[in-house]
C-alpha cells in the first residue's frame, strides 16, 4: 500500500504540531523532515481546509491543530489526501460501480473491500496522541 507525498508530509507535520507547545513553522518541519518548504505549505493549506489545522499569525506564528491530538486520527489525516476508495469500485474501471457478477474480479473486488475496511479501522483507531506517546522504556532482563 502506498500514500501520496502530500500524505506523508502532513502525517509528519501533524505529529509535530502535536508535541509543539505552540505554533509550528513551515519552516521548522520542512528542515526537520528534509521536505519542500514550497509541498509543505501546500499540504498546511489543505490541512486548514480540511479544518485539522489552523493558521497562527505575527511573530511567533504558525500552525496548530484545531482539537486535542486525542481527538486527530491518523485517518483524518490521510483521508484529505488520499480518500479511501469506494466500497464496491471496479478494481479494473477506475471510479465504476462493479457490475461483473460473480467474475474473478468482483471476488477480487471483495477482498479488496475487506482489506480497506480494516485499514480504514485501524487508521481511525490511532489518533496522534497514541503516536506521540513515549514508549515504556523495556525492562531489563536479568543475565543468567
Amino acid at each position: 500500500m502506498r500514500y501520496s507525498k502530500s500524505t506523508r508530509y502532513a502525517l509528519y507535520a501533524a505529529i509535530e504540531m502535536a508535541v509543539a507547545d505552540g505554533p509550528v513553522t513551515v519552516a521548522l518541519v520542512s528542515k526537520r523532515f528534509r521536505i519542500p518548504e514550497t509541498a509543505l505549505a501546500k499540504v498546511m493549506q489543505a490541512l486548514v481546509r480540511a479544518g485539522i489545522a489552523r493558521g497562527v499569525r505575527g511573530v511567533g506564528g504558525g500552525y496548530v491543530l484545531t482539537r486535542p491530538i486525542g481527538e486527530v486520527t491518523t485517518l483524518d489525516v490521510i483521508a484529505v489526501f488520499d480518500p479511501p476508495r469506494r466500497e464496491g469500485q471496479c478494481l479494473l474501471e477506475d471510479g465504476a460501480p462493479a457490475n461483473c457478477g460473480e467474475d474473478l474480479d468482483c471476488r477480487l473486488r471483495r477482498l479488496f473491500d475487506e482489506v480497506d475496511e480494516q485499514v480504514r479501522c485501524t487508521f481511525a483507531s490511532v489518533t496522534l496522541a497514541t503516536l506521540v506517546r513515549r514508549p515504556l522504556a523495556a525492562p531489563l532482563r536479568q543475565p543468567q
